[in-house]
């Protein structure tokens, strides 16, 4: 583990960019970015639109590690190159900000009110991969939508399961059960999400930390104990549909907490945007975000 990355995330201020929208989610965000599918013919050539898009954030002006602690990678952007080097490469040593990469292969079908996350049979080729190229950690993602015990359970279990792994190898995982921001019982679902994360936590070995990936609770600084267990290295919240002006509001009454925002981070830029348009566009994302984080 890079000591300096480590760190980083443990005392810097700043949030996290989340760019590691996947094959599924990428149609969406580049249409939401002014390129529908006119703009590519095949999956190869949409991809190389979002990697267009993603090294025009990442080489911004705006874009470095003063606000910036961290920001997770789609696995098909750390394998491709930016300013002449790896991705992941040139965001710590160009920019000072730590790399992360995106794990799971997407979410299995509904079963009791939550979503578990896919095989991930090349999981150890990708962990390896991602050390080469001096990644920090890990992210993977699960949803909860209703507030059914064994459905939460299932997807905590599952998430230091694999999170556990991922520590072996030598990673820090992200462990992201993303609550539904529509959940009819959101609240609910947030008290037995809480109970099982401690109860996971408490079983870490005392040298196994890990970075935890919530939605935005109903109740102000329900998170606390979990931003102060010493297990946790740093607390983490997804915007998860909601605005930036409301995901920002909600983050800001919520302390120790800092932002991993992904379609509220880059709301408003445009491939139609001339540089300086978009640079101040990103620069006003980023600090509305990063004033939310330090709070």
């Amino acid at each position: 583990m890079n000591n300096e990355q480590f760190q980083k995330v443990r005392t810097g201020n700043g949030f996290i960019a989340a760019l590691d929208q996947s094959g599924g989610s990428t149609p969406k965000a580049l249409k939401l970015y002014g390129l529908d599918d006119t703009s590519y013919s095949n999956d190869s050539e949409m991809f190389d639109r979002m990697h267009e898009m993603r090294t025009r954030i990442i080489t911004s002006p705006a874009f470095k590690g003063d606000r910036i602690l961290g920001s997770i990678l789609f696995e098909m952007t750390m394998d491709r190159q930016i300013g002449g080097k790896g991705s992941a490469e040139y965001l710590w040593e160009d920019k000072n900000v730590v790399p992360f990469v995106k794990v799971d292969k997407g979410l299995a079908g509904e079963f009791d009110g939550a979503q578990l996350m896919k095989p991930m049979p090349d999981l150890d080729a990708l962990i390896a991969r991602a050390k080469t190229h001096g990644v920090f950690g890990t992210k993977m993602r699960s949803v909860i939508k209703l507030a059914t015990k064994s459905g939460v359970d299932a997807v905590v279990g599952q998430q230091f399961e694999v999170g556990r792994h991922i520590l072996g190898a030598g990673l820090v995982p992200i462990i992201e059960p993303e609550i539904d921001i529509h959940s009819p019982q959101k609240a609910a679902a947030e008290d037995l999400l809480k109970a099982a994360l401690i109860d996971q936590l408490d079983r870490l070995e005392t040298d196994q930390l890990v970075m935890l990936k919530l939605t935005p609770p109903e109740q102000d600084d329900f998170y606390t104990e979990l931003v102060k267990h010493p297990s946790v290295l740093q607390v983490v919240a997804l915007s998860g549909g909601y605005s930036r002006e409301e995901a920002n509001a909600r983050l800001s009454r919520n302390h120790g907490v800092v932002a991993s925002f992904s379609r509220a981070l880059t709301a408003g830029l445009t491939a139609q945007q001339s540089e300086a348009e978009f640079d101040a566009v990103l620069d006003a994302s980023i600090e509305s975000i990063y004033r939310a984080s330090i709070t």
